[in-house]
Order: C-alpha cells, then sequence, then structure tokens
C-alpha cells in the first residue's frame, strides 16, 4: 500500500467521470434543450469540457456557447432553460452511460476489505440513485449527496466534512477520490488526501496541477 494511504477507513467518491462515463447522456440532453430553445448544438466532445460543476453551470455554460459563462444572460431565461434541461435529462439518464472499466468489482473489494464508501457528487440528488440502481451499482455507498443537497458543492469541503463528520470518521482516515479539480481542490481545502483518476472530466488539465495525493490510471489500482 502507498504510504500516503496508510490507515484509511473511509473513501468517498465522485460520480461522473470517476465511476461512470456520462458525458454522452448529458450531450444528448443538452443538445435536446438547446433544439427547443431554437439554438445550434455543440459537439459531444465540447459539451465533454463543461461537464463536472453541476447541472446549472453545464447549461450555463451550453447557453453561453463556451466553458467561460456569459453573465449578462437573463436569469429568468437560464432558469427555464435548466428546467427544460433537467426534464430531458430524466428521459435520457442511461441511454449511454455506463461504469468504467473495473468500477463493480473494485467497489466490491473494497467493501468486503472493511472501507466504508460514500459518494459526493455534483450532480443533481434526484439523478444519482435511479442511474446507480440502473448501472447495478447501487448499495455500495453509506451516504450519498448531490450538488443540490447541501448549501455548498465541490470544490468546497463542505460535503466531505459532512459525510466524516455524519459517519464520525475523523480526515485524516478518509479519501476523496475523484477525476477533476473540484474533487482534488475540495480534498485539498480540509486537508483530506485525495487520489485522482486520469481518464474523467478536468476540462482538458492536466490533474497532477492540483496536487492529489496520488494519481492513478485505472480504477482497480484502487486495490493496491
Amino acid at each position: 500500500m502507498n504510504s500516503k494511504l496508510v490507515n484509511k477507513k473511509l473513501l468517498i467518491f465522485d460520480l461522473d467521470g470517476t465511476l461512470i462515463h456520462s458525458a454522452l447522456d448529458l450531450a444528448i440532453s443538452v443538445n435536446l434543450m438547446l433544439e427547443k430553445l431554437g439554438k445550434n448544438p455543440f459537439k459531444e466532445e465540447i459539451i465533454h469540457g463543461w461537464v463536472g460543476n453541476g447541472a446549472h453551470t453545464l447549461v450555463w455554460r451550453a447557453l453561453s456557447g463556451k466553458k467561460e459563462v456569459d453573465t449578462t444572460l437573463d436569469k429568468s431565461y437560464l432558469s427555464d432553460a435548466l428546467a427544460l434541461f433537467l426534464k430531458l435529462y430524466e428521459k435520457n439518464l442511461c441511454v449511454a452511460t455506463k461504469p468504467y472499466p473495473h468500477v463493480k468489482e473494485t467497489l466490491t473489494s473494497l467493501k468486503s476489505k472493511g472501507y466504508r464508501l460514500s459518494l459526493v457528487s455534483n450532480k443533481p440528488f434526484q439523478f444519482i440513485e435511479p442511474i446507480l440502481k440502473k448501472l447495478a451499482l447501487d448499495g455500495f455507498f453509506e451516504i450519498i449527496l448531490g450538488g443540490d443537497s447541501l448549501e455548498k458543492k465541490k470544490p468546497d469541503s463542505l460535503p466531505l466534512l459532512y459525510v466524516c463528520n455524519t459517519l464520525g470518521i475523523d480526515i485524516t482516515q478518509s479519501v476523496m477520490i475523484g477525476d477533476s479539480k473540484n474533487d482534488i481542490q475540495a480534498a485539498n481545502a480540509c486537508q483530506m488526501d485525495s487520489i485522482a483518476v486520469t481518464y474523467g472530466y478536468n476540462y482538458g488539465e492536466d490533474i497532477a496541477l492540483y496536487h492529489p495525493s496520488i494519481i492513478i490510471n485505472d480504477f482497480k489500482d484502487l486495490i493496491h
């Protein structure tokens, strides 16, 4: 075992880009929304680069046509677009979404070894459990938080602290596992160790720039 990860009890996982590859279904829903609003669609790989900060920011970026959001957009227009997107995404949760390689067997192994598992995502809470059930990933996590579960979401450390406090496990015995800077920054903000995966959605940036404790290329490497 890596010396940085000795005596850990709690593993906190991100969802999109870490456990599941969901970018295509998000892109489908974004483009359906744009079509209904009379706007041009975007290629999946462009929308892929907008994923990671929750539905509100994803829709804002889509309406802006770029990662840097247009702050002049009418708030009511943005709110209506978000409601439309959520309605469309609810119908397209698992069209193409699937777990990354080795996810289910690795979670099974970690749980069997006595680790306590929780999930902290920036995805709206209402979508998380239906996706987990559809992909047979339900039943692993003691606590599940969405981006709207608390007053703050990643990269704020509040969700991580909430999980630790609720389960009565110290930060030093906990690890955040994710694919984006939001996950690593949330961990760094509360001095929690972190493991970054290289295959997810980090806006085209090298995840090493955010100083995770460890970087892995394959989910199954968690076992080691």
